[in-house]
């Protein structure tokens, strides 16, 4: 593939480089994102309460689709992604349950 020569191939590994620090940075914050939400799911099943919110869902997709807009990003690929999240924390949320009434 032709880059344009030295300076296409320079801003091309510069860019991939910026590319590889936000990957990280995604994973680090999901990372500290699932530790809040596995402190919910160990409170929901103290408590009782369901894994899902579906209420508060509806809430944060609402949101997080206006952010999308608001940054120029596709606001259905942002619900995409977001439902990705929720279902990984309500499995997680499930397991806790599950550990709760085990114990």
């Amino acid at each position: 593939m032709e880059t344009g020569g030295y300076m296409g191939a320079e801003i091309l590994s510069e860019h991939r480089q910026r590319i590889d620090q936000l990957d990280e940075k995604l994973i680090r914050l999901l990372a500290e994102r699932f530790e809040i939400t596995k402190a919910v799911g160990i409170l929901k099943a103290e408590e009782g309460m369901p894994a899902g919110d579906p209420e508060r869902e509806a809430q944060q997709i609402e949101r997080l689709h206006e952010i999308a807009k608001e940054v120029g990003m596709d606001p259905d690929f942002s619900v995409e992604v977001f439902r990705l999240i929720v279902n990984e924390v309500i499995r997680h949320h499930v397991r806790a349950a599950e550990e709760k009434s085990g114990s």
